[in-house]
């Protein structure tokens, strides 16, 4: 109850509405990843595959993580989802959006797919044919955004 009562006798900042632009729902920001840290995970991904060698899940994770951010910047939007388990999701595109349950455009790669996609080393159309990609509705294409990082 303390702590109650020293909330309600600040100046009621603890309480005010957090700023516009803050996050899809005006929460609290999604935290980012720094072009420095995405970029050293996409090189670290790309030096690990030419070396025939297994990339570090860390970087995987980050790589994966840092490309998604990308997409959901440059095709803001919550009409389809992207997922590249186990390491991310994000909605994007703009559109006719949902709110509940599993959104009618979805996108679902594995991690290298993904990848090969984001740094332009395959094509949207190439890893659709080879059955690398799982495309499921009208919207379900994110190849006018490809790629997100050059080479």
């Amino acid at each position: 109850m303390t702590a109650r009562r020293h909330l309600a006798a600040t100046d009621g900042t603890a309480f005010a509405p957090c700023a516009p632009g803050l996050s899809h729902n005006g929460g609290v920001p999604k935290p980012r990843i720094a072009d420095a840290a995405g970029l050293g995970a996409i090189t670290a991904w790309s030096e690990a595959r030419a070396a025939g060698r297994p990339t570090l899940r860390a970087d995987a994770a980050m790589a994966v993580r840092y490309t998604l951010q990308a997409l959901e910047d440059r095709a803001p939007g919550a009409s389809v989802e992207v997922r590249v388990p186990p390491f991310g999701a994000v909605q994007c595109v703009e559109g006719p959006g949902h709110t509940r349950g599993t959104p009618p455009n979805v996108i679902e790669l594995d991690v290298d797919t993904w990848l090969e996609l984001a740094t332009g080393r395959a094509s949207w159309q190439e890893a659709f044919e080879a059955n690398r990609v799982r495309a499921s509705g009208t919207r379900a294409d994110v190849s006018p955004w490809l790629p997100l990082v050059r080479r």
